[in-house]
């Protein structure tokens, strides 16, 4: 993070310095409940590297833009904002699908009587759902605070939120999938004792 904090400085991106700040934030919230919430190794490591693809979206540079703006997968022809299916939606899907997955763990941990219900995979999608809503409104704030921003207009805030509750719902559905019979098995375990 201090590397390419310190090369959107020499640049002058500040844009992505708002973004920083964010992160900041994100990783003093994560680093102060690591006690009481125990994070898995591996959902560390995930955060992490969403935080690296996140810095590399904007500090990368790809022909005369950023690698935030490349297309990865043709699916549809380069039309501006409605190019899919670009590095930005991919972050978005896989961030927010963390997001949800720390979510799950969080609502699994401190509330283990919802262990096996729908509303532990319900709730952690729309909160991350949510959560990337408020990602908007800070990629809104970077465009009335900074003048020249790479952030998009209405296409890209629509499809960030799409691409946003794709990763969040694919993550519970995926845990679903392969975790329910585990978190069934802890409840009627944790309802014996």
């Amino acid at each position: 993070m201090l590397l390419f904090a310190a090369s959107f400085l020499l640049r002058g991106n500040y844009e992505f310095i708002v973004y920083v700040i964010t992160m900041l934030g994100l990783i003093g919230l994560v680093g102060g409940s690591l006690r009481s919430a125990e994070y898995p190794v591996s959902m560390l490591w995930a955060l992490s590297g969403w935080g690296l693809l996140h810095m590399a979206g904007g500090g990368v540079p790809v022909g005369e833009s950023v690698l935030y703006s490349a297309q990865v997968i043709p699916i549809t022809p380069e039309n501006g904002e409605m190019t899919l299916l670009k590095y930005d939606q991919l972050v978005h899907a896989y961030g927010f699908g963390v997001t949800a997955w720390v979510l799950w763990y969080l609502m699994r941990r401190h509330f283990p009587v919802l262990g096996g219900t729908k509303t532990i995979f319900v709730y952690p999608a729309l909160g991350a759902m949510g959560l990337g809503a408020t990602n908007e409104i800070i990629e809104f704030i970077a465009v009335l605070s900074v003048p020249e921003t790479n952030v998009g207009g209405y296409y890209n805030t629509a499809l960030d939120l799409v691409f946003n509750a794709l990763g969040a719902i694919g993550a519970m559905m995926v845990i679903a999938l392969t975790g329910s019979g585990r978190d069934r098995r802890e409840r009627r375990e944790t309802s014996r004792t």
